[in-house]
Order: C-alpha cells, then sequence, then structure tokens
C-alpha cells in the first residue's frame, strides 16, 4: 500500500484555502447572509472541538493517529460512540462551517471533493486495516456504529 503524500490535514488545509478563493474568486450565489450565516462560526468550532478531543483521546491511548500507520488499541469512547471518524467528521465540519460563514454556494464543490478524498483514499483504507488487526472487535463496532454519523 502506498501512503499519500499529502495526508488529511494538508488536504484540509488546501480545501480551507481552495474554499476562501472560490468564494471570492467565482462567488456563485450568496443563499446564506448575516445574520444567519454567523451559525458557521458555532459550526466551525464544534469541528475544532471535535477534531482535536478526539486526537487527544487517540493520544491518552498511546495509538497511532497518522493514517496507515497500525493502531496498537481500538478507541471506541468519547465521540468515537457515535462516529467511526469523528476527526474526519471535525474536519468536514470545520469546511461546512466555513461555507456557512462565507455564504456563497461556490465552495459546496471543494467540501464535496474533501469528503470524497477523505472517505475513498484514507477510510476505506484505515478500515480495512482495522478489521485485518481488530477482527471481530472492529466488525461488532461497525455494525453498532455508523462512518460518519
Amino acid at each position: 500500500m502506498n501512503k499519500p503524500k499529502l495526508l488529511p490535514p494538508t488536504w484540509l488545509l488546501i480545501s480551507i484555502l481552495s474554499t476562501i478563493a472560490l468564494n471570492f474568486l467565482l462567488p456563485l450565489k450568496h443563499p446564506i447572509s448575516p445574520p444567519l450565516s454567523y451559525f458557521g462560526i458555532i459550526i466551525m468550532v464544534l469541528g475544532v472541538v471535535a477534531l482535536a478531543s478526539q486526537a487527544y483521546l487517540i493520544h491518552q491511548n498511546n495509538t497511532t493517529i497518522e493514517p496507515f500507520e497500525e493502531s496498537i488499541f481500538l478507541v471506541t469512547e468519547g465521540l468515537y460512540r457515535y462516529s467511526r471518524n469523528p476527526i474526519y467528521l471535525g474536519m468536514m465540519l470545520l469546511l461546512i462551517g466555513l461555507w456557512v460563514v462565507l455564504g456563497s454556494l461556490t465552495p459546496l464543490l471543494v467540501i464535496a471533493i474533501f469528503f470524497w478524498l477523505i472517505q475513498e483514499k484514507f477510510i476505506k483504507v484505515e478500515e480495512q486495516m482495522l478489521e485485518d488487526k481488530f477482527g471481530d472487535q472492529y466488525l461488532d463496532y461497525k455494525r453498532k456504529v455508523r462512518r460518519w454519523i
């Protein structure tokens, strides 16, 4: 398995910059405007909290957060009780919140591409690795908890 050169945090940064650029260079309608657009700040904060708190939880359990590295512990507490990928979900919330703040429809393209990229290039590979490593324990967890929410 070839490890991608660009990891999710880099893709998130590229997506944030692309969202901002598209919003200003090719704005397509603005269906969300202030004061409604300010709710995007709350969504962004929720995304950052989800991302940071679950990264800390992984660190506390002495397992890896690095994609494609072998986990030594299956984390199922915290937000992992509700989502198998709360860190990626936090990244998506951050992008969605930014889109709401900016209000233009154009950045939705970036969000869709980011979602596809993370799911196809990272999540599916990581889930197979966890299934190989933890077997029935992971399959049971997978049956109980959705991939995203």
